[in-house]
């Protein structure tokens, strides 16, 4: 039987006993959203041909590695979910050389635009340039792209900070879902900015008031203000008001995606849903714990890592990372890796720069690399603790292992994830005392805490461990069939596939 061109425009319906001689010879169609269905009427003896109708979703991720990562983790669970859905994932072409050779389903593709804005590479270095960059240069390209797709759009799931995403969508009437990568409360914080100008704690030296107390902001729990966002002490106010007006324009959207877990932060999503009239769908931890089950490493260095993590006693290594965007000066540094080294802590340590002389430092008592599966590496019988940046990602994925955390913030939202680790989970300590200052915390200070964290059998640490596996039960509960999360991916992809073929 020979394939005709109509092929690529409709769908067609044979009896099963032609279905199953048909498709093999099929093979050749390459798109995953077409599909051949069975519905034969007898009684005309007839061939029914209908137009094909296919539910196509546009993802736009904000370009960092933070906000990427956790866009293509919701499309990998809605894929899973849902394999007839297609969905064209758009990113730049230097991002597109960083993840193309990342395993993903059939129908999720890559889509490239222009490298218009500065260099991942360098983006740290003058980041207000970065964020009005992406907000100013990346709308007409994109708009460009969507012009060339084949198949209609079914619906828009952008980062929150990229507010021309719900201009394209409204031009186009499609229906936009924002994608909110950090943590509820700084979504709640930033929503509620103007709470801080009414209270006088805007525009303040935090080194002078940063013991005040904050208890207004609906949901958040009692914080201080050096437990703020860092972004909100800085002198150029530039990134802040981007940030506000991404909160402020995410409330035209159709639906509000959060990639955490709702019994994580149940009343700051309670607040939320009585402020907003669409719906708000936690669906997280968007971390790669799917994957965990399918794939086994095959990479030479990742067996290897892996090989030293099965030699080392249960609970005894300390897993030590800053994060993929800031790092700390060289003088903390210096006093990081000589406390860490002083308390003769085992350590798995992942460092982009100056991995070599760190492996010096570090000697017989740990091992240095210059990036690892991180999750994978996280459930590992022998870790024993996370020292983290706090951010969310890493916040959400040491929830998902169980692990405590020894939290050292840098900037932005790490700080208020921080605070939320130690004060409200109890699942962590500080390296850092007092958040919002820079000061440079000694060696011998790191020493001290990184020995009584990593201590097992005390008090202390068994409560910490207790609390982590209890966070872990609620966040693994959630993901589970039929846990919030779960019921949250599968309300979204119904009130996206109203009339397509998404089922």
């Amino acid at each position: 039987m020979a394939t005709s061109p109509l092929m690529s425009l409709v769908r067609v319906h044979l009896p099963r006993s032609l279905l199953l001689e048909w498709v093999p010879r099929a093979s050749h169609l390459q798109s995953p959203i077409f599909s051949l269905q069975t519905s034969y009427k007898r009684e005309m003896g007839t061939m029914k041909i209908e137009p094909i109708t296919v539910c196509h979703l546009v993802a736009l991720p904000y370009p960092g590695r933070g906000h990427i990562n956790p866009m293509m983790n919701l499309c990998k669970q809605l894929s899973s979910k849902n394999p007839q859905l297609f969905i064209t994932f758009v990113v730049t072409e230097e991002w597109r050389g960083f993840i193309e050779s990342n395993p993903k389903p059939e129908n999720i593709r890559l889509a490239t635009i222009p490298n218009v804005i500065p260099s991942e590479h360098g983006r740290a270095k003058d980041f207000a340039a970065f964020v009005e960059a992406v907000w100013t240069k990346l709308e007409a390209p994109v708009e460009q792209l969507m012009d060339g797709l084949e198949q209609p759009v079914t619906a828009i799931v952008a980062d929150t900070f990229l507010v021309w995403a719900l201009r394209i969508g409204n031009r186009r009437n499609i229906p936009v879902a924002s994608l909110w990568t950090q943590s509820p409360t700084m979504f709640s914080v930033l929503h509620h900015f103007e709470l801080f100008k009414e209270n006088g704690h805007f525009a303040l030296d935090v080194s002078e008031r940063g013991d005040e107390i904050v208890e207004y902001i609906p949901g958040v729990s009692t914080t201080c203000i050096a437990d703020l966002p860092a972004i909100f002490f800085t002198d150029d106010p530039k990134v802040l008001h981007k940030a506000i007006e991404g909160i402020s324009e995410a409330e035209k959207a159709k639906y509000l995606l959060f990639t955490s877990v709702y019994e994580l932060d149940p009343q700051v999503f309670e607040a939320l849903k009585a402020k907003f009239v669409f719906p708000i769908y936690p669906i997280g931890p968007s971390i790669p714990h799917f994957e965990l089950s399918k794939t086994l490493p095959t990479n030479q260095n990742d067996i290897d890592y892996l090989h030293w993590l099965d030699s080392q006693p249960k609970k005894s290594v300390l897993y030590i990372s800053m994060g993929s965007f800031l790092s700390v000066s060289k003088s903390q540094m210096d006093e990081i890796v000589a406390g860490v080294k002083s308390s003769g802590v085992r350590v798995f340590w992942v460092a982009r720069v100056d991995a070599c002389e760190l492996r010096d430092f570090v000697g017989d008592l740990g091992l240095v690399v210059p990036w690892c599966d991180q999750l994978r590496v996280l459930c590992h019988d022998s870790i024993g603790g996370f020292w983290s940046h706090c951010g969310w990602n890493s916040t959400l994925e040491a929830v998902y292992a169980g692990l405590p955390i020894l939290t050292f913030p840098i900037f932005w939202d790490q700080i208020p994830n921080g605070k939320q680790i130690v004060e409200d989970w109890r699942i962590g300590y500080r390296v850092k005392k007092k958040a919002g200052v820079e000061l440079l915390v000694s060696s011998e200070e790191i020493g001290e805490i990184v020995k009584k964290f990593m201590d097992v059998e005390s008090e202390g640490g068994k409560d910490l461990r207790e609390r982590a596996k209890q966070l872990q039960e609620i966040c693994r509960g959630a993901i589970a069939n039929g846990g919030s999360s779960d019921r949250n991916l599968d309300a979204f992809i119904k009130d996206i596939s109203q009339g397509y073929n998404c089922h």
